[in-house]
């Protein structure tokens, strides 16, 4: 059912390697041309394409590509449909991801310098960005929160949301999260085609500066593919779980926990580390009582047959070295004193502290955003936040001494590299030919 190793065996190296690359890596370009080709057909053809894709992949039959966009009034409808319950939910999880946010807000500044030159940063939000929510299968309207509470809280422009619409039926949860939101324009087409009509624009759908949110292997790959044209967020891949644990944790916590992230498809990946292998025969027993209980139960055990694994080490400082070396997207501590291991990691898109630190809390509600780094690469990326949605501009104003000091020192790097014009420009300004 899920793989056990043990870091002293001789073979560690090799199964945690093939632990490591487990991951699906050909998906992407198997449908790279074709991905391609409908933005081809997207840049060319604008509306009309949009509506030929949306009409055969979601089972529609619009005639008119302005029937795509849902109107506000449909928003606000929507958010009193939602069960009251629900949709206080809502609204407290998007006023804690606000208050959470609110903190990550970057402030513009200057200074002058000791020859009186003015240096600074000017920070400004997008002027639009849009967001992409998966639909179909499945409804995600903490997708919605987590995405555009950031850039509303950023002072972005123009929020725009596409959504998927199978057989025209559209959730009403995600329509209610975008009315919470602040979204001003939601359409219904999904797929490569939607990321297309965003980064190009069309005559119906506004085209954008960035754009984030998750998506299946087609929108990755467009999202890929228009990179350069528009911003966007990272091209994410299938959801990750490490839980490093001490033994002291109620084993079908643990198990529930692993749970959480192997339900998202057969390719995520659910790892649990501990030097205490009785606790890892107990996760273990756990699993098996309570996998039959789960309704995506055969999700759940493809997942963990293919990608996870109980990990028995020296200690946890052994723990810390091998999570530092996945990298993973939701890291949860269930120790005693997980501030204190936490000094140890480096590489986590979110950590999660403490036996009673459910990752499934983080997904909700807890307030950062749940777009996180995958497959490795919180090595060097951070979780979806404020600045994914700001941009900054570099402030210099020379006075007249500034420029003469300036202007000197770049004459002579400028002349250092051969660039005759540069050279000169710097040395125009007066009092710089005087300086030596």
């Amino acid at each position: 059912m899920i793989r056990r190793l043990d870091a002293s065996d001789a073979g560690f190296e090799r199964d945690f390697e093939a632990l490591r690359a487990a991951a699906p890596g050909g998906a992407l370009s198997d449908i790279a041309q074709t991905v391609a080709g409908m933005i081809a057909d997207i840049r060319a053809r604008g509306d009309a394409a949009l509506l030929e894709y949306t009409n055969r992949f979601d089972r529609r039959a619009v005639q008119d590509a302005s029937a795509l966009e849902v109107p506000a009034a449909e928003l606000e409808a929507a958010c009193a449909r939602v069960s009251p319950a629900l949709r206080e939910a809502l609204q407290s999880a998007a006023r804690r991801i606000e208050a959470y946010h609110l903190r990550q807000r970057q402030s513009s500044w200057q200074y002058l310098d000791e020859d009186g030159t003015l240096l600074g940063q000017r920070v400004t939000a997008l002027d639009s960005a849009g967001v992409y929510v998966p639909g179909g299968k499945a409804s995600y309207p903490s997708s919605v929160l987590m995405n555009c509470v950031p850039a509303r809280v950023a002072g972005v422009g123009q929020l725009v949301m596409t959504v998927p619409a199978p057989d025209g039926e559209l959730s009403d949860a995600v329509l209610a999260a975008a009315c919470i939101a602040g979204v001003d324009r939601v359409f219904t087409v999904g797929g490569a085609q939607a990321v297309a009509a965003l980064a190009f624009g069309t005559t119906v759908v506004p085209r954008v500066d960035k754009i984030v949110g998750p998506g299946n292997a087609w929108v990755a790959e467009a999202k890929r593919q228009v990179f350069g044209q528009v911003g966007i967020d990272m091209i994410a891949g299938p959801s990750e779980i490490l839980v490093i644990c001490d033994g002291q944790t109620d084993p079908d916590w643990i198990a529930l926990d692993l749970f959480s992230q192997a339900e998202h498809d057969e390719d995520a990946q659910s790892v649990l580390i501990s030097p205490d292998a009785a606790f890892l025969d107990a996760v273990l027993a756990s699993i098996e009582r309570l996998l039959p209980t789960m309704e995506r139960r055969e999700i759940i055990a493809a997942s963990l047959a293919s990608r996870g694994a109980l990990v028995q080490v020296r200690d946890l400082a052994q723990a810390a070295e091998i999570c530092n070396r996945l990298a993973p997207e939701h890291l949860e501590l269930s120790v005693a004193e997980p501030e204190s291991l936490l000094a140890s990691i480096r590489h986590a898109g979110a950590v999660f502290l403490g036996r009673h630190t459910a990752e499934a809390i983080g997904d909700y509600c807890a307030g950062p955003s749940h777009v996180l780094p995958t497959s490795g690469t919180a090595r060097f990326s951070s979780p979806l936040g404020v600045a994914d949605f700001q941009k900054r501009s570099s402030l210099i104003g020379c006075s007249p001494r500034g420029a003469a000091v300036l202007g000197a020192i770049s004459r002579e790097l400028a002349t250092a590299e051969g660039l005759q014009a540069h050279a000169e420009s710097a040395a125009a300004r007066p009092g710089v030919r005087e300086i030596r």
